[in-house]
């Protein structure tokens, strides 16, 4: 039976790698973008693009948006913006779409983290990353607190080489990932029911993303 996923964050670079994997096994794939622009991109994936504002709604109209679905995944940023958009999208936006799958009844949430978020990410409030990862820190611990079926994705640093198919998931200091296989991650993840309520913060590695989970 196909799943329909809806994604937020639909034209970044990982949701482009991941919208014609989920295309490709026949999943139902809903793209959210903000620019209009984005849509012949999005759409030539195999996913159905979407316009739609994260900023400027509430949870009821997100919960409309996300009814229907099987899965919400969370790929959304600001795009380096002001640490005021990071953090209307991060954390504000990103907690309304939780809220808002509870109120639609859509239990599956992934959400793309980072390797080293959480409340001790260490950055310095002068880093410009510093409103990031205090955005993303709030919004995943939302998530955890939210009753729904989640995974938390932490990818270390992302690069643009070509995809190894592997992993490591026990590695304790960040290092680097090709996009690709973070596609292949939050696809294998997506069906994977022993990942409800893991957070799984992975490198490159020696393992094959298939034999870790069961997507």
């Amino acid at each position: 039976m196909s799943t329909r996923v809806l994604l937020f964050g639909g034209h970044g670079k990982v949701a482009l790698l991941l919208e014609p994997l989920l295309a490709a096994r026949g999943d139902a794939v809903t793209a959210v973008i903000r620019n209009p622009a984005q849509e012949p991109d999005v759409a030539a994936t195999g996913a159905t693009p979407v316009v739609f504002d994260v900023e400027a709604f509430d949870v009821d109209h997100l919960a409309d948006l996300i009814g229907g679905n099987d899965v919400v995944v969370w790929s959304a940023g600001a795009g380096g913006g002001s640490p005021e958009r990071t953090y209307a999208v991060a954390r504000d936006a990103a907690i309304r779409s939780m809220d808002a799958a509870v109120e639609a009844g859509v239990r599956r949430y992934v959400m793309v983290s980072y390797f080293g978020a959480g409340p001790d990410h260490g950055i310095p409030e002068d880093d410009s990353f510093f409103a990031y990862a205090e955005a993303k820190a709030a919004a995943d611990e939302h998530l955890r607190a939210s009753g729904l079926d989640w995974t938390i994705l932490g990818p270390s640093s992302l690069t643009l080489d070509p995809p190894t198919g592997r992993i490591d998931i026990d590695a304790t200091v960040s290092g680097s990932v090709p996009r690709a296989d973070v596609a292949a991650v939050i696809a294998a993840v997506i069906p994977d029911a022993s990942t409800f309520g893991r957070t799984i913060r992975f490198n490159s590695g020696d393992v094959p993303i298939g034999d870790l989970f069961a997507g």
